[in-house]
């Protein structure tokens, strides 16, 4: 960290964490839009995300995240925001005290029957005002958008070049808008393992919801099924158990299509990072390795369009 960014992270930590005493930073990471911390006043333990420089280029918007985390907390979805101040691009929510599920664990059938339940929970929460809708196409758009801008040559051009990912992106869209979809709803838009803290409470809570969007509601399926790596039996246990019932035979294609672009969009979003935006050799090596592993996958699948229905 700069001398420059860290009187900057001093000046907003006094100015915007509760209390009065001196503040205690500890950073947690850093991704595209957000610099995160666990900061210490008085005693009490709080979360601090500042905005990143050049996060209002990839599309965060402050003010749309504090009118969804007003409806998450409220719902007791979220840890309790303290203060959310988007012009400053600071954002203050309670510490939430507990523990992320493993892989393992995340991938169990008692988890994955909590993250339906509380995947519905999320879509039923009241769209706040000026909702952002953002289409699985738009995403894929705007992240290639920003990889233009800055230039960036694909780690895994040659694999685009003969697999034609944008080719095999573009016919699953237009197959997903040939039959009717799920009315939008609010969608997390990042659901994975290290976004849930185990409290102890009935259900986890969820972190970090600046990707939340108005969108298809099985988008948070696919996110869970691919952030987990989940094989395709496992993937259609959450489909079941978000629907309460055995899915149908195009409903789990539907999932399998979505968990494609789902996978091609967290590609996208790997090859940003990469593109210079962060020099944390430790986070590149291990986003370079994730990106690797999506491209493999995606190849792998490339009709994008497989799904197994769990037998009763």
């Amino acid at each position: 960290m700069s001398s420059s960014e860290a009187a900057r992270l001093a000046r907003l930590a006094d100015r915007y964490v509760p209390g009065r005493g001196p503040v205690e930073t500890d950073p947690l990471g850093s991704g595209l839009v957000n610099c995160s911390y666990r900061v210490t006043r008085d005693g009490q333990a709080f979360s601090l995300r500042i905005t990143a420089p050049r996060a209002n280029e990839l599309g965060l918007d402050r003010e749309w995240e504090c009118r969804v985390l007003r409806c998450a907390t409220d719902a007791g979805l979220a840890p309790a925001v303290e203060r959310c101040e988007p012009r400053a691009g600071v954002l203050v929510a309670r510490w939430a005290e507990g523990h992320s599920w493993t892989a393992d664990q995340a991938a169990s059938p008692d988890a994955i029957a909590t993250v339906a339940q509380l995947a519905r929970r999320v879509h039923a929460l009241p769209l706040p005002q000026q909702p952002r809708l953002v289409s699985p196409a738009q995403w894929i758009a705007f992240y290639r958008r920003a990889l233009d801008r800055c230039g960036a040559v694909s780690p895994q051009s040659s694999d685009r070049q003969r697999l034609d990912l944008d080719g095999i992106a573009q016919s699953l869209l237009d197959a997903l808008g040939d039959v009717p979809a799920p009315e939008p709803v609010l969608c997390h838009g990042d659901l994975h393992a290290q976004n849930l803290i185990i409290t102890g409470a009935a259900e986890p809570l969820i972190l970090d919801w600046e990707y939340a969007h108005v969108s298809d509601p099985w988008w948070d399926l696919a996110g869970w099924a691919c952030n987990g790596d989940l094989p395709g039996e496992r993937r259609c246990l959450l489909l079941q158990r978000y629907l309460g019932r055995l899915p149908k035979a195009h409903e789990a294609l539907r999932l399998g299509r979505l968990a494609w672009l789902y996978d091609y969009v967290c590609l996208l979003w790997s090859e940003l990072y990469l593109s210079s935006w962060s020099d944390r050799a430790a986070a590149r090596e291990a986003i370079s390795a994730r990106a690797r592993q999506l491209a493999q996958r995606l190849g792998a699948n490339s009709s994008g369009c497989t799904g197994q229905v769990p037998a009763h």
